[in-house]
């Protein structure tokens, strides 16, 4: 990876990386990461979770859990998303992934432009997915740990195709949502969804 933590002052700090996975998608709960990496057991390949292969996502994921320092993986539930939104249910996925770790770490850095309220000092780096190892980590456990619950989901409601399009807007989720109407498992507070439950189409 051409950017790493190297490009960032941390050093002495015991650091790690938090990213979500499912702000998107119509249903389902959106998970969060938080991963402290072993700098003695570096770990080839890390990067952004979207731009791996689903394979090549479940062979690091499981590369990351045995090798990693600590790491931990949260969730809000689609009811948390609807009760809070969705930015603050997954700030909230976020916090609860790093309390989460059995090692205390001494500062955090998020993906993106927000941080949670924690108890320990957080940096948001914008992109950071893509330049920091232990943000690509947990990236790609929070997608993982998404995609198997999804799938989980699918077994419960097959009609939905939760195992294609793993909650996304897709044409076929659409095209599912119409044919046999709102899950327990949506979001009601996403515009589709709230317009289909109106009488609309999504």
């Amino acid at each position: 990876m051409p950017a790493s933590l190297a490009l960032f002052d941390h050093d002495g700090e015991l650091v790690c990386g938090v990213d979500e996975a499912g702000r998107g998608p119509l249903a389902g709960p959106v998970f969060a990461a938080a991963v402290i990496l072993d700098p003695a057991r570096p770990i080839a390949g890390l990067r952004d979770s979207k731009k791996l292969t689903e394979a090549r996502r479940d062979a690091l994921a499981i590369e990351i859990k045995a090798h990693a320092l600590s790491w931990a993986i949260a969730e809000c539930s689609h009811a948390e998303i609807d009760q809070i939104n969705i930015l603050q249910a997954s700030l909230l996925a976020m916090r609860r992934a790093v309390e989460g770790l059995h090692r205390v770490p001494t500062l955090a850095l998020i993906d993106g432009n927000r941080c949670p309220v924690m108890a320990i000092r957080s940096e948001a780096i914008v992109g950071g997915d893509d330049k920091v190892d232990a943000i690509s980590a947990a990236s790609i456990l929070a997608k993982t740990a998404r995609d198997a619950a999804l799938y989980a989901l699918h077994e419960i409601y097959p009609e939905y195709a939760f195992d294609r399009h793993k909650g996304y807007p897709t044409a076929l989720h659409m095209e599912r949502l119409r044919l046999h109407g709102v899950s327990p498992v949506h979001r009601l507070s996403y515009a589709p969804v709230r317009k289909l439950l109106a009488g609309g189409q999504p």
